[in-house]
């Protein structure tokens, strides 16, 4: 069912597209527990294909509203529709089972091995066991896991492994929907850092709707296609990174960020954004191609491409006295430029202007 895309943030940052579907919608859903009105009228709409991350504090909502969808938690009123049917026509324990869930802390049976955590769902969808294995052993090749921990227990796991096992369990039976509540949330940060790089590397997910909650707001910046920052039980602002960054709607969307508001600027900045800031090249850029794709074979140095964040490409200068890193637009030889640190940092510079004052 075609619908239109309506994002928010600010009223100029409304647009509409026809080519894509709704995967998931939630329209005026609310959930009180006792006194305590937990989440109020949230409506919001996920793509398909689109990765969704419900950012807020602890107590916003945002796992309450990640769990209705799934009905693991029941809304008091409102509507939640999956693929364009209300999600309450269907039995909840059908419904699970074609929609992935990894949850915090990971949540892995540690009475099962890792080979029947990830066949639970099989299991129930009475899937033969030579499907079961085969798709097992495909999993494992993807998430860079041995086919050795099959036999393991959870806890004879290192915490990056537990991640992949579950996320592994959560993906066994193929499902086009993927919640995920706080998945990274029990690794220390050199771990996180690494999942996260092979969670946005990884075809499978690709090509899944996800809905993930998370308070990291670094997190949230660097997985997100959208992000919706929640507070006291509503929505605040639904928008992109740069929404957020450079648009917020109110006092405290922009304090939320403030903590960490240079690194997310520098993070969602790339090169190409700053392309027609930074000063042209030095040399003929078809020649300083030939040069440096001769330079490869012999040095390891490269060519980067302008799709590499400003964060990105600060870590490619080695600060020597003739620092030079040289960046290709779309991969033509002829859109090089070779930039020095302080240039890149003075395009950045002219680049937050701009939109802080746009």
């Amino acid at each position: 069912m075609k619908r239109e895309r309506i994002v928010s943030g600010s009223l100029n940052q409304l647009f509409v597209n026809l080519e894509n579907e709704w995967m998931i919608e939630l329209s005026g859903v609310s959930k009180r527990f006792g006194n305590t009105e937990a989440v109020k009228e949230v409506s919001f709409t996920v793509l398909e294909g689109e990765t969704m991350v419900i950012l807020g504090t602890s107590g916003c909502g945002k796992t309450t509203t990640l769990k209705m969808i799934n009905r693991l938690i029941e809304p008091d009123s409102g509507k939640i529709s999956i693929n364009g049917q209300s999600a309450s026509d269907e039995k909840p324990e059908m419904l699970r089972r074609k929609i992935g869930y990894v949850m915090q802390n990971i949540g892995l049976f540690p009475h099962y091995t890792v080979s029947e955590n990830i066949a639970i769902v099989p299991k129930l969808l009475k899937w033969p066991v030579e499907k079961t294995l085969k798709r097992t052993a495909e999993l494992l090749e993807k998430l860079r896991l041995s086919p050795d921990c099959l036999s393991l227990f959870p806890h004879e796991l290192s915490g990056g492994q537990q991640q992949r096992v579950g996320l592994a369990r959560a993906l066994v039976a193929d499902p086009a929907i993927l919640l995920m509540d706080e998945p990274f949330g029990a690794l220390d940060n050199v771990t996180r850092s690494k999942i996260h790089t092979e969670f946005k590397a990884l075809e499978e997910l690709k090509r899944k709707t996800i809905v993930m909650v998370t308070h990291d707001v670094q997190e949230a910046f660097e997985l997100a296609d959208r992000i919706c920052l929640m507070n006291r039980g509503e929505i605040v602002q639904i928008g992109t990174a740069k929404d957020l960054l450079y648009r917020p709607v109110n006092d405290f969307a922009r304090r939320f960020l403030d903590g960490a508001r240079l690194v997310l600027e520098f993070k969602c900045a790339s090169i190409k954004d700053l392309w027609e800031l930074l000063p042209p090249h030095s040399i003929n850029a078809e020649e300083n191609f030939i040069r440096l794709t001769e330079q490869t074979k012999v040095t390891g140095d490269q060519l980067q491409p302008a799709t590499l964040s400003v964060w990105l490409a600060m870590e490619c200068f080695n600060f020597t006295v003739e620092d030079y890193v040289s960046f290709v637009l779309d991969g033509s030889p002829e859109q090089i430029k070779t930039i020095s640190f302080q240039e890149l940092t003075g395009a950045f510079h002219h680049y937050q202007q701009q939109h802080i004052h746009g």
